[in-house]
């Protein structure tokens, strides 16, 4: 197996599975930090600079509100779903498991 394709098809793969895992991670308020570790313990680890273009975006298309408060001395972003944000979680949600049951039953 050439080991080039297989990372960079796992990285496509990837890709569309981490909108959809921060969305998710983000029912519940979080900054930066705290999302990195609750997506990694939950085995899908994403680097700093992977993770907060997608928070930039995702909040410039409404999906997400932020704010900045201090906390242990330190000004921190939280981000949570905004309502819109909370409408296409569901949607894609459901999507998400319709491709999962297609696949499984392909696979």
């Amino acid at each position: 197996m050439d080991k080039d394709l297989f990372e960079t098809m796992r990285l496509e793969l990837r890709r569309g599975s981490l909108v959809l895992a921060v969305l998710a991670c983000l029912r519940t308020e979080r900054y930066g930090y705290t999302l990195r570790q609750a997506l990694a313990a939950d085995g899908l680890e994403m680097e700093e600079s992977t993770l907060y273009p997608l928070l930039r975006r995702l909040e410039g298309q409404g999906l997400l509100t932020s704010e900045w408060r201090e906390e242990e001395k330190r000004k921190k972003r939280f981000y949570v779903l905004s309502p819109q944000g909370e409408a296409l979680l569901a949607a894609l949600t459901e999507e998400w498991r319709g491709i999962n049951a297609s696949l499984d039953r392909m696979l």
